[in-house]
């Protein structure tokens, strides 16, 4: 490593220490390289628009945003609740089980953990602290939790950000969160029902079953989404960017004209949010891709494979040793960064040791989105603590129990790949 490097590295540490976002640390970091080792800097500006302009799929990035930020506005949220509160509210534990369930069907249409939890997720937690029966802290925590459903079953933002960084079949990672984005759902939803025994939850008041093919309908228009987008992208109608284009499309069309709950003002507001939210991500990626030239000029992924192959490392010991990394991490980096910056690190080291790129991907992002809700800088503990003002120490205090129960569903990924890769070979993937 040299000393350039490190200057790099120590850049990035200050900046970032002082309380400076991310990007702004690595982008900086990168320059310090290079006039460092006397590279022109304006090398950085290439690197980084070549990698944009060349990555075709990172146009899905900001199109799942804006397709998420619609189907939060107005009714749709409202009626995807009412159908999940009519399916699973009865027992015990109820607004916990449509805490999860209602995330399991969001998830489905924005591809982002932080989305959940700012728009679907306020309204869970109002509804639960309004029934008196749920602490503040509680309601926060699982909702904290459930939101990290978001982005395995797709679509998927990081797993669109991993396709970049790896050039794996975005198609295949798709599938390959399904199963375990269900199965993350069925072990919160086993830990809420644990809960709720041991604490006395009582019975919420059931719902109609007469009532069930009414709110069923309501909400069908909003569920056929993510029927549609699995259709596109793996009937071969559309490739993922443009699957996600019209996945934006068909959220503005219901939200517009067939639940009339978006006005042009409000279609104006989540534009500009979602250009922010677009932005702040592109800064990273951008930031990313010059940080990632560097490493790759100093050779350490290269070196990293070397050492770890010469040292005849078992690739379960590899992957649990990656994925206990990670978890540190993620205490105090956040998920893009980890995506972008550190996985590649590990990729050559993966494909010397034959462990397949679609099965690490999704148990990388999985642990990426565990992470979110890991203090001290779990960073939807911080976007549940804004929207809805329960305090930080409040959901901390409950949120352990689901974070165990979440890092046992990921090491249980992680010991048998088919939980991964089930779906995807039955779609004709050989790995």
């Amino acid at each position: 490593m040299s000393g350039a490097f490190l200057l790099c590295l120590g850049t990035i540490f200050v900046i970032a220490g002082i309380g400076r976002p991310i990007a702004l640390a690595i982008l900086l970091g990168s320059i310090v390289y290079m006039v460092a080792i006397g590279q022109d800097i304006g090398l950085a500006g290439k690197v980084l628009m070549d990698g944009l302009y060349n990555s075709f799929i990172l146009l899905a990035v900001p199109l799942f945003i804006v397709a998420a930020n619609i189907m939060n506005a107005g009714t749709i949220s409202d009626r995807l609740l009412g159908f999940c509160v009519a399916m699973v509210g009865r027992f015990r534990g109820g607004l916990g089980h449509v805490n999860v369930v209602a995330s399991l069907i969001f998830s489905g249409m924005s591809g982002s953990a932080v989305a959940d939890a700012a728009g679907i997720g306020k309204i869970i937690i109002s509804m639960m602290t309004r029934s008196g029966q749920y602490t503040r802290g509680y309601a926060a925590a699982i909702t904290a939790a459930s939101a990290t459903i978001g982005p395995i079953i797709p679509p998927s933002i990081p797993m669109v950000l991993y396709a970049l960084v790896s050039n794996t079949s975005i198609g295949y990672l798709f599938l390959g969160g399904i199963v375990p984005g269900l199965f993350m759902g069925l072990v919160l939803m086993g830990m809420n029902t644990m809960i709720s025994h041991r604490r006395g939850f009582a019975l919420e008041e059931p719902v109609p079953l007469s009532e069930l093919p009414k709110r069923t309908l309501t909400a069908f228009p909003a569920l056929l989404m993510p029927a549609i987008l699995l259709y596109g992208i793996y009937g071969g109608v559309t490739t993922p960017t443009e699957a996600a284009a019209i996945a934006a499309f068909y959220a503005l069309v219901l939200a517009a004209l067939f639940y009339r709950a978006l006005s042009f003002r409000a279609l104006s507001s989540i534009l500009v949010e979602s250009a922010r939210s677009s932005a702040a991500v592109g800064l990273v990626i951008g930031g990313a891709l010059i940080l990632n030239y560097v490493v790759a000029s100093e050779n350490i992924p290269t070196l990293l494979a070397q050492k770890l192959v010469g040292l005849d490392v078992h690739p379960l010991v590899f992957l649990l040793g990656v994925n206990i990394l990670l978890l540190l991490l993620g205490c105090v980096l956040d998920a893009t960064t980890i995506i972008l910056v550190i996985i590649p690190l590990f990729l050559p080291t993966c494909r010397e040791l034959g462990i397949d790129l679609v099965h690490f991907g999704v148990v990388a992002v999985v642990n990426c989105m565990v992470g979110l809700i890991t203090p001290p800088y779990g960073v939807l503990l911080f976007v549940i603590n804004a929207v809805t003002r329960i305090p930080l120490a409040e959901i901390i205090r409950e949120i352990w129990l689901f974070l165990f129960a979440l890092i046992a569903a990921l090491a249980l990924m992680i010991l048998f790949p088919g939980i991964v890769l089930w779906l995807p070979r039955v779609f004709g993937y050989e790995g």
